[in-house]
């Protein structure tokens, strides 16, 4: 587990809302990454903020 207490295991469970498609794990950034979306979403106090209206847009 990291600082922030996410476990990456949860990956295994997670996609990503908008293209159903599997996320990657940012650990320096506390994000889940969606390349297919160009995406990224928060991770706070170890919980995944899984809403688009929060993701990240990625160049």
């Amino acid at each position: 587990m990291s600082d922030a207490g996410f476990d990456p295991k949860m990956l295994e469970a997670l996609v990503c809302p908008m293209t159903q498609a599997t996320l990657v794990y940012d650990a320096e950034k506390q994000e889940l990454v969606s390349k297919s979306a160009h995406l990224a979403f928060p991770i706070r106090n170890g919980i995944p903020v899984m809403l688009v209206d929060e993701a990240r847009k990625l160049d």
